[in-house]
């Protein structure tokens, strides 16, 4: 038996909606990816893919930014990259993404005052900008499972610190339901069971794995 669900305004909803949130993702890189300590790498890998993969689905905006590759550094790496067809990458030299004027103004472009924030490390990377962007008033998130730290006790002091000051942690399956939210919105929910499913069967190989 179904229920109708009222509407409700996507663009003023509570909740996160692809018209309210934009999503930045930062330093996700080789040479990052090899610091990080905090969580298995594939486990890491798969997350951040299908991070990409939820916001490709659901157009939302993606800010996508590298540090130092103008000096040597690798770019963002392949499997992201793959995900997020056309989104180009903003280079800085700044360790806080939120203090290089190209990246911030890409975020004030979209108009949007929930931030999504996703990156390497937890504790430079994803933490600085995270509380820059709260003291500008934004309403900022970021993907606990998406993230990592170049230690366990960095990634949870990063995590305590920045929910301290207000930032909220979610998931990555958790803002593709929240996006989602009815499966009778039919133009996105086949590429919801499309992800879903090669999110459950990742982890699966994982756990076999181990």
């Amino acid at each position: 038996m179904s229920t109708a669900t009222r509407p409700r305004p996507p663009q003023t909803d509570s909740l996160l909606t692809p018209q309210n949130a934009v999503l930045a993702l930062i330093d996700y890189q080789p040479e990052q990816y090899r610091g990080v300590h905090s969580v298995d790498h594939d486990e890491l890998l798969l997350h951040v893919t299908t991070l990409g993969e939820i916001a490709t689905a659901y157009a939302v905006p993606v800010v996508l930014s590298t540090v130092f590759v103008q000096h040597g550094m690798s770019g963002t790496n392949a499997e992201l990259l793959a995900a997020l067809p056309g989104v180009p990458e903003i280079d800085r030299t700044s360790m806080n993404a939120w203090e290089d004027d190209a990246f911030r103004a890409a975020i004030e472009q979209t108009g949007r005052r929930k931030l999504i924030i996703a990156g390497l490390w937890s504790e430079i990377c994803v933490a600085f900008p995270v509380l820059d962007a709260l003291r500008e008033g934004y309403e900022v998130y970021f993907v606990a499972d998406a993230i990592g730290g170049v230690s366990l006790a960095a990634h949870e002091a990063a995590m305590q610190r920045m929910v301290q000051a207000g930032a909220v942690p979610i998931s990555v399956i958790g803002l593709a339901g929240e996006l989602q939210r009815d499966w009778a919105r039919e133009d996105t929910a086949p590429s919801m069971r499309r992800i879903m499913r090669s999110y459950f069967a990742g982890m699966a190989a994982l756990r076999r794995g181990a």
